[in-house]
C-alpha cells in the first residue's frame, strides 16, 4: 500500500512539472501564420501552422506549410538548450537547435550535415498573442535571404 502511494505521488509530481513547464513557456501552443504581416524571400519555405507541445521533459515542434509550392510537414523533438536534435520531413535540414535567450526569445539554427543552412530568432510578443520569426537562409549557391513570419496564437 505504501509503495503504491509513493509511486502515485511521484507520477503526479512528474505530470505537474510537465504541465507547469508548458504553462510557463510562452512559445507553447498552436501558432497560425498571418500572411498579411509576413514577408518571405523568394524560394523560402512558408510554415502556415506551427505547434509547440510538451513531450515528456522535451518539446515537440510540428510545422505544416509549403516549400517550392509543395506541402511540407516537419517534426522536431528536443530541448531549448542549444544542442542539435534531428528534424524529420525536410530534406534540406538534418538537425535543428533552439537556444533560449530569455523567456520570450529563442534562437534557432538548422543544419544539413555540418553546414548551417538557416539561422533565426523567434520573439513572442509581451501579450503572448503573436510571435515573430526572422530567419536568414543560405541556399545551395551560398546566397543569403531573410524572411519575417508573423504568427497569431490560436
Amino acid at each position: 500500500m505504501k509503495v503504491r502511494a509513493i509511486v502515485l505521488m511521484l507520477m503526479l509530481c512528474v505530470v505537474g512539472v510537465v504541465v507547469s513547464f508548458a504553462a510557463d513557456n510562452p512559445n507553447m501552443g498552436t501558432w497560425k501564420l498571418n500572411e498579411a504581416k509576413s514577408k518571405f524571400a523568394p524560394g523560402s519555405p512558408m510554415n502556415t501552422m506551427v505547434v509547440y507541445e510538451a513531450a515528456g521533459d522535451m518539446v515537440k515542434v510540428t510545422t505544416d506549410g509549403t516549400s517550392s509550392g509543395a506541402p511540407i510537414h516537419t517534426e522536431w523533438t528536443g530541448k531549448f538548450d542549444g544542442k542539435a536534435y534531428p528534424v524529420t520531413g525536410d530534406s534540406s535540414v538534418d538537425t535543428r537547435a533552439y537556444k533560449k535567450v530569455n523567456d520570450r526569445t529563442l534562437d534557432l539554427t538548422n543544419k544539413k550535415g555540418d553546414k548551417v543552412t538557416t539561422t533565426g530568432r523567434i520573439v513572442v510578443s509581451a501579450d503572448g498573442k503573436s510571435r515573430t520569426v526572422t530567419t536568414t537562409r543560405t541556399d545551395s549557391d551560398g546566397k543569403k535571404s531573410t524572411s519575417t513570419a508573423v504568427y497569431d496564437k490560436q
